[in-house]
């Protein structure tokens, strides 16, 4: 009934004089954030309510089966669109790579599978998609995330105050996310790096700042250059399956796993940790054996079937960039 309300008011309106919550919200940005009450009250009065945001919220890319999902990532186009990048920047992907410790192929990937190398950084007013989750999120989800846009629409009020930013006219993803590498602004503030040395963290026009933003990142959880990924795994008839969890930071070894019957298709230290990831595909279900570096990836978003395309991307554009 509350939602319904909201759409109608909106309906006739176009947009709110003061967003439900809006005192509250106001009065945690004085006193816990040291904001000013006149630039948060402009800032959100200026916000608008979009159903379009809802309704992307409500059905994310990363809720399709994994056949489905990496059709959208693993293209040709997005495959040659990486090459062309990569051999572009050649030189800074390669000084990134070698300060942060990250391999070249999964920084590369990540740039494509978030924005296809900046194309696609998305259309969405910030300030509205913060405000539209923090203060509208959709009650028939299985999970209240709220408060999570609240927070980040405060971190977003800092991060435009510290870079000098226009907080009403910044665009990205219908979650908040922005630039090129699609950073939520609580990470914008926290792994972002100026790497052009021109004084300013901008993740949309500065590719060195993009670069090594995701590179930093990735370093800062935990990447472990050199290392392995996943590795496609055979699952005997009676393995573990119940042991498989969602969260995939490694907990048992490769040998552990062997023993509940899950077994790597190619040769593997026994004592390397590992988690055990299922697929979906269209006619069966796929396993593999992760470990550290993916659950890294897994930081960047927690999608596993997201992990997943950002490595296959990234070895299909390796492969092109051997030819």
């Amino acid at each position: 009934m509350r939602k319904l309300l909201i759409l109608i008011f909106f309906c006739v309106s176009g947009f709110a004089a003061e967003h439900p919550g809006t005192d509250e919200f106001i009065k945690e940005a004085v006193s816990d954030y040291g904001l000013q009450e006149t630039d948060v009250r402009k800032l959100l009065a200026g916000a608008e309510y979009q159903q379009s945001i809802v309704d992307a919220i409500s059905r994310p890319a990363e809720g399709k089966p994994w056949y489905e999902y990496k059709k959208i990532f693993l293209t040709d186009t997005r495959i040659r669109h990486g090459i062309e990048f990569w051999t572009e920047h050649a030189d800074l992907i390669r000084a990134v790579s070698e300060k942060f410790g990250v391999d070249e192929e999964i920084i590369v990937a990540i740039i494509g599978v978030e924005t296809s190398y900046g194309r696609n950084t998305g259309g969405y007013r910030t300030v509205d998609a913060l405000v539209t989750l923090g203060f509208y999120y959709p009650q028939n989800l299985s999970s209240d995330r709220s408060g999570f846009f609240s927070r980040e629409l405060l971190q977003y009020i800092q991060l435009a105050k510290e870079e000098d930013l226009p907080a009403s006219e910044i665009t990205g993803s219908y979650a908040g996310a922005m630039g090129m590498g699609q950073f939520m602004p609580s990470s914008y503030r926290e792994y972002a790096v100026d790497f052009d040395g021109d004084g300013k963290r901008d993740l949309w026009r500065s590719t060195p700042d993009v670069v090594g933003s995701v590179a930093n990142y990735l370093h800062r959880h935990g990447w472990q250059p050199g290392k392995p990924v996943t590795r496609r795994a055979r699952a005997s008839q009676n393995a573990a399956f119940d042991m498989i969890k969602r969260d995939l930071k490694p907990t048992l070894t490769v040998a552990e796993w062997a023993e509940k019957g899950f077994t790597s298709s190619s040769e593997l230290f026994p004592d390397l940790p590992a988690a055990v990831l299922k697929l979906v595909e269209k006619d069966r279900n796929t396993y593999y054996l992760t470990f550290k570096n993916f659950w890294v990836i897994t930081r960047y978003n927690r999608s596993p079937r997201y992990a997943m395309a950002v490595y296959d991307l990234s070895q299909a554009i390796k492969k092109g960039m051997e030819r």
